[in-house]
C-alpha cells in the first residue's frame, strides 16, 4: 500500500509543474527555436541571446542530417530553458506582426488594382482614398494597362485561353503600392467599399 502524502510534500508537489506541463513548455521552446531558425539571418542575428545560443543556431544549419538537426534543436530548446525566452519571443512576435502588415498591403494593392482597372469607379475610390495618388503618369498607367488587358482578354477569347497578365499589368501594381507605402491613410478619405475586400 502506498503511503499517503503530508501535507507538506502535498503542498511541494502542487507547486511543482508536472512531467506533462514540463514536456509542453519544452516542446514550446523548441517550436520557438524553430521559428528563430525561420528568420532571415541578418534579423537573426540582430536579436538579443547568448553567445552560445547564437553558436547553436549556426550550428544547427550546418548539420546535414535531420537526425543531427533534430538533437541540435533538442539542445536550442535546452539552451532556451536557461535562457530568458521572453525577449525572443517579443522579437519574434515584431517580426511577424511586421510581415502581416506586410501581406496585407500586398493584398491591398492588389485589390486597388483590379478596382480601377474594372473601372472608373474604382479610379474614383482610388482617388478618394489616395489624392496623392491622383497624378498624371499614374492615369496614364492605368489607362495603358486596361487597353492592355482588353487586348489581352481579348486574345485570349479567341484562342480560348487564360488572358495573360502583361507587364503594364505589374507595373501597377508597383506603382499602387509605392503610394499606399507614402504613408497615405485610406480610412482617413472615407471608408473602403467592402464587396473588394
Amino acid at each position: 500500500m502506498r503511503r499517503r502524502p503530508s501535507p507538506e510534500e502535498s503542498a511541494a508537489g502542487e507547486s511543482a509543474p508536472s512531467k506533462s506541463q514540463r514536456k509542453r513548455e519544452d516542446e514550446a521552446l523548441i517550436a520557438l527555436g524553430a521559428a528563430l531558425l525561420a528568420l532571415p539571418q541578418a534579423q537573426l542575428d540582430a536579436l538579443p541571446m547568448s553567445e552560445r545560443l547564437r553558436e547553436a543556431f549556426a550550428d544547427y544549419r550546418r548539420f546535414p542530417t535531420r537526425e543531427a538537426r533534430r538533437r541540435q534543436m533538442q539542445y536550442i530548446g535546452k539552451l532556451l530553458r536557461r535562457d530568458d525566452p521572453a525577449p525572443l519571443m517579443q522579437a519574434l512576435a515584431a517580426h511577424r506582426r511586421l510581415r502581416d502588415h506586410e501581406t496585407r498591403s500586398l493584398h491591398d494593392a492588389e485589390q486597388w488594382r483590379e478596382r480601377i482597372l474594372a473601372g472608373d469607379d474604382g479610379w474614383q475610390a482610388w482617388i478618394a482614398a489616395f489624392p496623392a495618388g491622383n497624378t498624371r503618369a499614374l492615369r496614364g498607367l492605368v489607362t495603358n494597362a486596361r487597353r492592355e488587358k482588353e487586348q489581352a482578354e481579348h486574345v485570349a477569347r479567341q484562342r480560348g485561353e487564360t488572358p495573360r497578365k502583361g507587364k503594364l499589368y505589374r507595373e501597377l501594381f508597383q506603382k499602387l503600392r509605392a503610394v499606399m507605402a507614402s504613408g497615405a491613410d485610406p480610412s482617413a478619405n472615407g471608408p473602403r467599399d467592402s464587396s473588394y475586400d
